[in-house]
């Protein structure tokens, strides 16, 4: 698919991913290093959406603007036609980000010093957002065989009696790549409700997951489960809009929403800009082949990196996820200490992928490595992998 080969340059575009791995890595060249880390993608968003942000930027008055029925009707729509959960337009509030969605919900429903439960190895805002709000951490460690994860649910049940306040569940999950299963979902809902948790279900990735697996959305299963649940999704990793920031938080319970709303006001929180609202719209009602096509590239570079990287490199173990453009690589068959690794991969390699540890102590052992690029660039990361362990 030609629009997944295109190699765009990314530099000098105040791109994170490129251009800002000096301060990140510590390398003193980062010109030489092939960024494969932070989780956005090296391919162009969909045509549609390009040339609906384009219709409004020629228009070019550029006031205040608020969310439209219009915006609401294509998450419900796209909600309903892609997992099968039937919403309403009531439901939605709309943030900049599914970050700042989380530090809100924090915000909203903790106070300083409550008990926030999490599921390391995960996405690290998870801990570094309720902990700059001076919120404690409750960890509750995923159960790891050979690279597949699962809940230990007798630990977790033992958590949530530390009065635990809330739980951030990261589904489907990342660095993981796990797509929960419906009975793991149902026993997370039944003992959040035992002991009066709020959850709040980080969604993002959710339209990323990979063929064969299908997600089941969290507050869907809590119609029959009871329980309350804030979802959280965003059209900004499925199509790679990551810097126009939008996400939304969805909620049926009126006093949670209400709650969520007087936040926005004491923070003279603003609606979505101008083109965040068109992206979102062309998104969720045009571009669903193209999410379809990217699926299968992203399937077939993760199948290209994992056979190539397992069978050069001894003591390397990759399992493909469920979801996610996420490889989470399990080097502990190395010997090698993560200080090492990355020192062979930054200075030798030449490559820059995430420590395991930055998702937690659950984490050390492994890296993370981004494969939503084009495959010449994916051959290009792996071979600087191979050259790093020689």
């Amino acid at each position: 698919m030609k629009e997944f080969e295109q190699v765009i340059d990314r530099k000098n575009t105040r791109s994170v991913k490129w251009g800002n791995m000096e301060a990140i890595y510590g390398v003193e060249d980062a010109s030489e290093v092939l960024p494969m880390w932070i989780a956005d993608m090296d391919f162009k968003a969909p045509q549609p959406i390009i040339e609906a942000m384009q219709e409004r930027l020629d228009h070019g008055v550029f006031g205040y603007s608020y969310i439209c029925t219009k915006c609401k009707d294509a998450v419900r729509s796209w909600l309903s036609s892609r997992h099968g959960w039937e919403t309403e337009n009531e439901w939605m509030l709309f943030h900049h980000g599914v970050v700042p969605a989380i530090a809100t919900v924090v915000e909203t429903f903790t106070n300083v010093g409550d008990n926030i439960l999490i599921t390391p190895p995960v996405y690290h805002p998870f801990s570094i957002v309720p902990g700059n709000q001076k919120r404690n951490i409750v960890e509750c460690r995923l159960k790891e065989e050979n690279g597949h994860y699962s809940i230990d649910f007798e630990a977790f049940e033992n958590a949530l009696q530390q009065d635990v306040k809330l739980f951030i569940f990261c589904h489907p999950h990342n660095p993981g790549g796990v797509v929960w299963k419906e009975d793991d979902l149902r026993k997370i809902l039944r003992l959040c409700k035992r002991y009066d948790v709020l959850i709040l279900s980080d969604e993002i990735h959710a339209d990323l997951v990979l063929p064969g697996c299908k997600h089941i959305p969290l507050a869907k299963l809590a119609e029959e489960e009871g329980g309350q649940v804030i979802t959280c999704v965003a059209p900004t990793k499925t199509f790679n809009l990551a810097g126009v920031q939008a996400a939304i938080m969805i909620t049926k319970e009126e006093d949670l929403k209400h709650a969520l709303q007087q936040s926005a006001l004491a923070h003279g929180q603003m609606e979505l800009n101008a083109f965040a609202s068109s992206a979102l719209i062309s998104a969720y009602t045009e571009c669903e082949q193209w999410l379809e096509n990217l699926l299968e590239t992203i399937s077939a570079n993760m199948d290209y990196v994992i056979k190539t990287l397992t069978e050069e490199v001894p003591g390397i173990q990759i399992q493909k996820p469920n979801a996610t453009y996420l490889l989470w690589i399990d080097y502990r068959g190395t010997g090698l200490s993560e200080e090492e690794l990355m020192d062979r991969l930054l200075n030798k390699g030449k490559l820059a992928l995430e420590p395991g540890s930055k998702y937690g102590e659950a984490g050390r052992g492994f890296l993370r490595m981004n494969v939503a690029t084009p495959r010449s660039i994916v051959e290009d990361g792996v071979k600087r992998f191979i050259k790093a362990m020689e």
